[in-house]
Formats: C-alpha cells, structure tokens, sequence
C-alpha cells in the first residue's frame, strides 16, 4: 500500500510537475536525439554499414559534425510542450488519485494509483504529440542533411500548411498506446519504491534526496521498458513522408517486422536507458523540491 502524507492537491501537482517536467527536458534531451536519429534511420544497403552503429557512435558523431548544440536539436518544441505536459501530467496523476479516494485520509492501493497514473497519459496526449511531431522532425533533419524547417515555431508552420491539424497531430494514437500503460508503470513504480526506501518509523515525505534520486530513475527505467516498442512505431511514423503508411500504425509495425526484425522494435533501447535514469531521477527530484515549496508556501492550496 502507498502512503500518502498530506491531502492530495491537483493545483499542486500541477505547478510541481511543470518544474519537474523542465528539468527532465534539461538533463535527458541530447540522449533523446540519440534515441530519435537510431530509431528513425534508414536500413543499411547490402555490404554497407549502417549511419550509426549504435548509441555512443551515434552520440560521438552527432557531437563531432553538429557539437553539442546537435545534441540539443529541437529542445525548443519539448522545453515548450514538455513543462505544460508534466504539469498536466501530474495534475492527472493527482486528480486520478483523487477522485478513487472516498475520504482524504484514504490509501491507495497500487492497482489503483496504476489506474490514475494511466488517467495522466490520457491527459497528456493533446499536448504531447504536436510536440513529439516537430521534435522527432527536427531531430532527424539534421542527421539527413537537408534543412526544410528553421525550427520548432516554422515546423508547426508548415506542417499546418501542409496537412492542416491533422499534420500536427499525427500519431497520437500511438501516443495513446505508449504513454498510456507507460505512465501506469510509471507512477506506480515510483511511490513503491519510495516506501521501500523509506527508513523504518520515518514518513515517506522525509525522503532523502539520494533516495528520491533512486526512485525517480528506476521509475522512469520502468516506463520506458512498457513505453519503448510503441515509441519505435510512433518516431518512424511521425517522421515519414504523407501516405507512406495509410493503415496507420499496423503498416508500420508490418514493415519493420519484415525488414529488420522484431528487435526493431527495440531500436534505440540503449540511448533510452541510458537517458531515463538521470532525466526521471531529475524530473521526480523538481517535482519533490517544487512540492515542498509549495507546501510551505501556500499550505491551504
């Protein structure tokens, strides 16, 4: 069973999670471009290497052509997306424990707080998919050589022109499919592990940082365990030219099947583990920091 401390305040959630989605964006990011460029890159013809042979060889090639900037590409889009969506994220999260509460003194069970994490992925997917779009286009522009979009502001331009809203929000239900079950696990996964951590006779709220630091990574190793497979299809899809896949998600999932294999589906698994430790173990640290605050702050919130 998970404890809860003090009442839950979604208006709480929501101003913590911003700040905590701000510094995931800070410290995950140039792993994130790593993941995007390997996921998205073309197959190899036959008798020639692939662009990128793995995570740190493309990592060190994106730092020795672009510097590390290159590493930065695109950081516009989820710095603007990322902070309204783990605000929005969070604020989910809190309402979805809430609202399975009859009392405020009641505990949830972790059923339950997996229940209202994945309320949380709901809610965040009107944000977060326009800003995967122009993010993953951004990202793999520059590996391809070819500049079509200035940045985020002229991607989310001329992706309007071209195909209208529907341009902008492509792929999200696959956003749905990932981020859905992956925010469950997420969640979860964290204030489990922050029992677990808690010392004997002391509450969950006196957490050390170390220890938050340990939650929050393995919190987000978890997510992106349930969320990685989904993610393939989803940068693959956003990123490919307009009809290429007229089935959606089933002809893509098809294609990669039959040509590389159901470990494609898994490509960029290393960046992404790589990533999620540090950037969630920041994220839940904000959050964690930003809440305290708060609490002192405006206890009647």
């Amino acid at each position: 069973m998970a404890e809860e401390a003090k009442p839950i305040s979604p208006l709480k959630n929501l101003l913590a999670g911003g700040f905590g989605g701000m510094c995931l964006v800070f410290v995950g990011h140039p792993l994130d471009t790593v993941k995007v460029r390997l996921q998205t890159q073309p197959p190899s013809l036959p008798g020639q290497p692939s662009m990128y042979s793995g995570t740190f060889d493309c990592f060190r090639k994106t730092l020795v052509r672009e510097g590390i900037m290159g590493l930065y590409r695109g950081m516009a889009a989820p710095i603007i997306g990322v902070t309204p969506m783990f605000a929005v994220c969070f604020f989910g999260f809190g309402l979805g424990k809430k609202l399975q509460q009859k009392c405020p003194e009641d505990v949830l069970s972790y059923p339950q707080i997996f229940a209202a994490g994945m309320l949380s992925g709901v809610f965040t997917t009107g944000i977060m998919t326009p800003g995967e779009r122009i993010k993953c286009l951004l990202q793999i522009q520059a590996s391809s050589g070819e500049t079509k979009y200035t940045g985020a502001l002229d991607c989310a331009k001329k992706l309007y022109q071209e195909s209208g809203i529907r341009g902008i929000y492509k792929g999200t239900v696959l956003t749905l499919m990932r981020d859905v079950p992956a925010s469950g696990m997420y969640f979860m996964t964290y204030e489990w592990l922050k029992n677990i951590l808690t010392p004997e006779g002391k509450s969950v709220s006196e957490l050390s940082v170390p220890r938050i630091l340990v939650a929050g990574g393995i919190a987000g190793i978890f997510n992106w365990a349930v969320a990685i497979p989904p993610d393939v299809l989803k940068s693959r899809f956003q990123t490919a030219p307009p009809g290429k896949y007229p089935n959606g998600f089933r002809d893509v999932l098809r294609e990669l099947i039959r040509d590389e294999g159901v470990t494609s589906l898994y490509k960029g698994f290393n960046a992404v583990m790589i990533r999620a430790f540090p950037a969630n173990a920041a994220c839940f640290l904000g959050f964690e920091v930003a809440m305290k605050f708060l609490n002192w702050a405006t206890p009647n919130l």
